[in-house]
């Protein structure tokens, strides 16, 4: 990959919020620093104002006053879409029918004024580079969905532009062919070292293709960090339950321990008491013997999943717990179990989260 392709710009959105003219508060004022490089994911359910700032730092919508886009250190807030050098990928795609494969990724480059010469190397190289090769010739409606998302892929990146914008592009496509191509889609933006920013609801692409992950709910950022602290150690209560499944417990917190139904629970660095939340993840508790456990148990239903075992446990706490445990255990529905989890492996979450 030629050294034009490989860098980005760097983003910083500053106190953009936005408020369309209904008064309806989209995105409550948010600022975020995006390194060059780096792909950062927006992450949240349908509503929570991440295609709205995703579309601020395209241009296509403005900021409420005060607010601030900068490309690199240059305030760009005003600076028509057309003029920012960003690449964007949509959910359908926007490809044009009319045109075969080679046409639609080479078409912002000739518009562009790019010689034949330079354009046809380019396409070239992109065709490569998203395994699309032999479909130069086809039209669009002969492509496959998957085809179809690496030519809207390639053409994007065509213009060799500074900041990739990806509003849920893979959301369209079946499951297997989703999990496929979020991995094509992962090398690709290691390769070409652009900056991303990739909207989705979906946490297995967040996880998969951030560096970073922004979590929004009701148009404000809940959480940022990296996969495994968003994961690990979620800030608040709906982080903890949006990323992955989770357990909550609510009990009350004594010497270090959380008081449940079942038993005590020790806790990792607690230091007050009185009513508290917890998370806890289903694949964090090991199912044992009675015998010497400190919490336990009944089974309430067994899930064989293949890889993995999901034990409904009840009894144990005041709700209902999850467990993700190995696929060889032969425990039985109605039997008591112990449960044991470590002390680190339980994160007390602020009450109000």
């Amino acid at each position: 990959m030629s050294d034009a392709i490989s860098h980005g710009a760097a983003v910083r959105v500053e106190a953009c919020g936005k408020t369309f003219t209904d008064g309806t508060r989209a995105l409550e004022p948010a600022t975020l620093d995006i390194a060059r490089g780096e792909t950062l994911v927006l992450l949240g359910p349908s509503g929570c104002g991440k295609t709205t700032m995703l579309r601020i730092i395209a241009g296509l919508e403005t900021p409420d006053a005060g607010g601030r886009v900068l490309f690199d250190g240059k305030d760009m807030t005003s600076v028509p879409i057309e003029r920012r050098n960003v690449g964007m990928v949509f959910q359908s795609y926007a490809l044009f029918p009319n045109m075969s494969v080679a046409e639609n990724i080479g078409y912002g480059l000739k518009l562009r004024g790019v010689g034949r010469a330079e354009r046809d190397a380019r396409i070239k190289e992109l065709v490569a580079l998203t395994n699309i090769g032999g479909l130069e010739d086809r039209r669009i409606d002969q492509l496959s969905g998957g085809q179809r998302q690496r030519v809207a892929l390639a053409r994007a990146v065509a213009i060799r532009p500074g900041i990739l914008l990806l509003d849920e592009p893979l959301t369209a496509l079946d499951a297997a062919l989703r999990d496929r191509l979020r991995s094509e889609l992962n090398r690709l933006l290691r390769a070409l070292g652009i900056t991303a920013i990739y909207v989705t609801h979906d946490q297995s692409e967040a996880m998969e293709l951030g560096d970073r992950v922004v979590v929004m709910r009701k148009g404000s950022i809940a959480q940022i960090g990296g996969p495994r602290e968003i994961y690990f150690t979620p800030q608040n209560r709906f982080v903890a339950e949006f990323i992955g499944a989770a357990n909550i417990v609510e009990a009350e917190l004594v010497d270090g321990h959380l008081q449940l139904p079942g038993g005590r629970l020790a806790v990792a660095g607690a230091s007050h008491g009185g009513a508290s939340v917890a998370m806890i993840r289903p694949e964090t508790i090991r199912i044992a013997d009675v015998a010497g456990a400190s919490l336990t148990g009944i089974i309430d239903s067994i899930a064989f999943i293949g890889d993995r075992q999901r034990f409904v446990i009840s009894g144990a706490s005041g709700k209902l717990l999850t467990v993700d445990a190995s696929n060889t255990i032969t425990a039985k529905v109605g039997e008591r179990v112990g449960l044991v989890i470590a002390p680190d492996a339980v994160r007390l979450l602020p009450a109000e989260g």
